[in-house]
């Protein structure tokens, strides 16, 4: 079947079961949190199915690429006007520098909705204790900061001890969104395994962070996003859709996922367990090598993995990308490493595990 029919019919499918999805809110009780629980299932599927637009951008024509575009929109519309209608407003108010006022508690506040209605500024120069935090109300771009819900983790991590693990448990947030930080060595517990609708990690610099635990035991994100990282070893989980790594630069990333889209990219080493050929753009130096065995599933092993059938959209020649290479065995990291040091030990920073796992020094 032609490529661009095959989307078609998968699109208008996905739509019609989102619909349907959407129809059932008002059934659902919220008590016990079963309407929630349905609200973000839909959530990530409509996350799940821009990013599949945004993949099939190469052999979808431009008009096509807006009328999905418009019905995705109209899903999210459709959400936002069906919980409007079943959800009690708030009678908490906070209140906005001027005399406006918003109510959290409203639909058309959720920025997983509206998003960057209500992204917060970066958070550098930090607020002191106790500070009352202010809300921006201008739009930041869409790969802007993922809402937390209840918690500013990216204040919290932002003042914790570098020599020191953190484990920010995100029990409280609806998406994994980690940004601005700089040497910190962050793993996620289990906790965090409801938080999984969606991930972004951007602007990171000479930091270990892993994503594995909550996937692993809980639900893979739908979609993952690594952008504005230097200096960086991200353990990113498992991925059921795509993965975006933009703007990465001398980092080493351990990747499970079903698609892989590389841009703009840097002398990056990726340990990698993909379903298809994992796509390169505007990138030098890449190395790819197999998924380490210590975070490989029985589901992993009977998938084909295709890490080394790279296809460069920038190199249409016959012969082989110089963007791209592989590591081989001996230039691979050992278990032992995986295992022993990535994890980390009290007092070991997270610069000392980027000099063991070979990243260059500052």
């Amino acid at each position: 079947m032609d490529p661009k029919e095959k989307f078609y019919r998968h699109f208008r499918e996905s739509i019609e079961v989102l619909q349907d999805q959407i129809s059932q809110l008002a059934h659902l009780s919220a008590i016990g949190g079963e309407r929630q629980e349905a609200t973000d299932h839909i959530l990530a599927g409509i996350s799940k199915l821009q990013n599949e637009v945004a993949d099939a951008a190469e052999y979808t024509p431009a008009y096509d690429r807006r009328q999905y575009s418009e019905a995705v929109k109209g899903l999210q519309d459709k959400l936002h006007e069906t919980l409007a209608k079943v959800t009690p407003k708030s009678r908490f108010q906070f209140k906005r520098t001027g005399t406006d006022h918003v109510d959290m508690g409203a639909p058309e506040n959720d920025p997983r909705l509206n998003p960057g209605s209500l992204s917060r500024r970066p958070h550098s120069p930090r607020s002191a204790p106790g500070a009352a935090r202010s809300v921006s109300a201008e739009a930041e771009d869409t790969m802007g900061h993922l809402p937390c819900k209840g918690k500013d983790y990216n204040e919290e991590l932002a003042g914790s001890d570098p020599s020191s693990v953190q484990k920010p448990s995100f029990s409280a947030a609806q998406s994994i969104g980690i940004s601005d930080q700089t040497g910190l060595h962050i793993i996620l517990p289990s906790s965090a395994s409801r938080a999984t609708a969606a991930g972004c990690l951007r602007d990171l610099k000479d930091c270990v962070i892993d994503l594995s635990i909550p996937t692993a035991q809980g639900v893979p994100f739908p979609g993952l996003i690594l952008k504005d990282i230097d200096r960086c070893l991200i353990v990113a989980g498992r991925v059921n859709g795509p993965i975006h790594i933009n703007d990465v630069s001398n980092s080493t990333l351990v990747v499970i996922a079903r698609q892989v889209r590389i841009h703009n990219c840097r002398d990056v080493n990726i340990y990698l367990h993909c379903a298809s050929h994992p796509i390169i753009e505007d990138c030098s130096g890449m190395r790819f090598a197999p998924l380490p065995s210590c975070y490989l599933t029985e589901a992993d092993k009977s998938t084909e993995n295709q890490w080394d059938q790279v296809d460069d959209f920038k190199w249409l020649k016959t012969t082989q990308s110089p963007n791209w290479t592989t590591l081989s065995e001996a230039q691979r990291l050992g278990e032992e490493v995986w295992t022993k040091i990535v994890p980390g030990q009290p007092g070991v920073s997270a610069e000392e595990i980027l000099s063991k796992v070979g990243i260059p020094p500052k």
